[in-house]
C-alpha cells in the first residue's frame, strides 16, 4: 500500500506544504539530461530546466563526479567565511576569471539561494552608500523572503505580506524615461538584465548604456540580478556582457549549480569590505558556500565555458550555439495562435491572446510529455527554456509536439 501512486500523491497533498491549488504533481523517479522519467516509464522532455536551473542538463557526470569528489573529503565544516575550504576558494576564482572584463567584480560572497542574494546585495548597498532607497522594475521578480518580495513590482503578490520594507520604488524595465527617479537619495537600483517573469523583455543596448550612467551621475550601486540569464543561458556567459556594461554587483543563482542550491552576490572588495565592521560580521549565513554545492557548482561552470566555446561535441558533428538554438525554436514555432516569439538564447517566450488559450495547450504538451510553464507576470506566455545541452534533433521533436499541442 505504501508504495502504490495513489498513496504517495495523497501523502504529497497531505504532508507536504502546497503554494497553488493546482501543483503539476508528476512523479518523477530519476533525471538524466534533457529528461524526466516518471512512475511509469514516461519520458518527459524538461523545457524549462526546473526553472532556469538545470542548464547544464539533468545529473550531468562531471556535476556528480564532482560531488562524489567532495562527499568523500568533507560536508559542513563552519558556518560562512571562517575556515578556507578548497571549494568555495575554486569556485570563487573561477567566477572571478569569468569577470576578467569587469575588474572591479573581484569578491563573491556565497549564498545558499538567489533569494537570499538579493538580500545580501540589498544590506550591502545600503550599508556601502548608507542611503536607504531601493529602486527595482514593475513586473519584476526576485525572490519571495520579505526583503526581496518588497522589491516585487506586482501588488497582488504583496499585498497580503504587508507591511514590506519601506522606501521601496519601482519604474519600467527598458525605458529610459523612468531613469530620471534615481537620484542622490538611491542606494541602488537592482535589475533583471533581462526581463524574465515580464515575459522575457529584452531592452536595447541603449538603455542599459543609459543606467549605468545614471547611477555614476548620482552615486548609486547598480545591481544586475543574473539570477535567471547567468551561467550562459543568453548565449554568452553573463546576459550583461552582451551590453558593453559591467554592474557594481552582481548576482547569481539558479544555473550555477548544476541542480544543487547555491547562490552569490559578487562585488568588488571595496564595497564588500563594510561588511566586516560596524557592526562586525555585518551579513552571515551557516551552509552559504555549502562544499559539495560549490564543487557542483565548479564542474557546472567549466561545463558551460565549453558549450559557450563550442567544444562540446555531438559524436562528429559540432552541435549548434546557445543562440542558434534559440533561433531555430524561433524559427519553428511559427504557428497562427503563437503572435511572437521572443527572447535571446534559450530565454525564450512564446505569446498567445491569453491565459485561457495557452493553459490548456501547456496541459496538452505535459500529456505528449513535454514541459512547459507560464510566467509570473505574463500569463499568456510559454516559458521555453531547456537545458543548454539540447540537440538539434531533440529542439525539432519538442518543438513539434508544442504545435501538436497548439492543434
Amino acid at each position: 500500500m505504501l508504495n502504490t501512486l495513489s498513496h504517495r500523491q495523497e501523502l504529497f497533498y497531505n504532508h507536504l506544504a502546497q503554494t497553488s491549488d493546482f501543483p503539476l504533481a508528476l512523479e518523477i523517479e530519476r533525471a538524466e539530461g534533457i529528461y524526466l522519467y516518471g512512475q511509469n516509464g514516461q519520458k518527459y522532455v524538461d523545457m524549462i530546466s526546473g526553472i532556469a536551473v538545470s542548464n547544464v542538463g539533468h545529473r550531468h557526470p562531471k556535476v556528480l563526479e564532482a560531488i562524489q569528489d567532495q562527499l568523500d573529503k568533507y560536508l559542513h565544516l563552519m558556518v560562512y567565511g571562517e575556515y578556507i575550504e578548497t571549494p568555495q576558494v575554486k569556485l570563487a576564482e573561477a567566477l572571478v576569471e569569468t569577470l576578467t572584463k569587469s575588474k572591479a567584480l573581484d569578491n563573491v560572497y556565497f549564498t545558499n539561494s538567489g533569494t537570499e542574494a538579493v538580500e545580501g546585495a540589498m544590506k550591502l548597498a545600503k550599508r556601502f552608500t548608507r542611503r536607504s532607497e531601493i529602486i527595482s522594475c514593475f513586473n519584476a521578480y526576485h525572490g519571495s523572503t520579505q526583503g526581496a518580495l518588497s522589491l516585487a513590482g506586482a501588488e497582488f503578490f504583496k499585498r497580503n505580506f504587508r507591511p514590506l520594507l519601506p522606501d521601496i520604488r519601482h519604474i519600467r524595465h527598458g525605458n529610459q524615461d523612468d531613469l530620471v527617479m534615481i537620484t542622490s537619495r538611491t542606494a541602488a537600483v537592482i535589475i533583471e538584465v533581462i526581463s524574465g517573469e515580464a515575459g522575457v523583455r529584452v531592452p536595447p543596448e541603449a538603455y542599459h548604456q543609459a543606467l549605468r550612467k545614471r547611477c555614476d551621475e548620482t552615486g548609486t550601486l547598480l545591481i544586475y540580478d543574473e539570477i535567471q540569464t547567468g551561467f550562459g543561458r543568453t548565449g554568452s556567459f553573463w546576459a550583461f556582457e552582451q551590453y558593453g556594461v559591467v554592474p557594481d554587483v552582481l548576482l547569481c543563482a539558479k544555473g550555477m549549480g548544476g541542480g544543487m542550491p547555491i547562490g552569490a552576490f559578487i562585488a568588488s572588495q571595496e564595497v564588500m569590505s563594510v561588511f566586516k565592521n560596524n557592526p562586525i560580521l555585518g551579513h552571515i549565513t551557516t551552509f552559504g558556500g555549502h562544499p559539495v554545492s560549490c564543487a557542483a557548482s565548479l564542474a557546472t561552470l567549466e561545463i558551460v565555458q565549453d558549450i559557450l566555446n563550442g567544444t562540446r561535441r555531438n559524436g562528429e558533428t559540432k552541435e549548434k550555439s546557445v543562440i542558434e538554438k534559440g533561433q531555430l525554436i524561433k524559427e519553428l514555432l511559427i504557428h497562427p495562435k503563437i503572435k511572437e516569439v521572443r527572447g535571446r538564447g534559450l530565454m525564450l517566450a512564446v505569446e498567445f491572446e491569453s491565459f485561457e488559450i495557452l493553459k490548456p495547450i501547456i496541459d496538452r504538451a505535459i500529456q505528449r510529455q513535454v514541459i512547459t510553464d507560464w510566467f509570473l507576470f505574463c500569463d499568456n506566455s510559454m516559458r521555453i527554456a531547456p537545458p543548454l545541452v539540447i540537440t538539434e534533433t531533440q529542439i525539432r521533436e519538442a518543438c513539434a509536439i508544442i504545435l501538436d499541442a497548439i492543434d
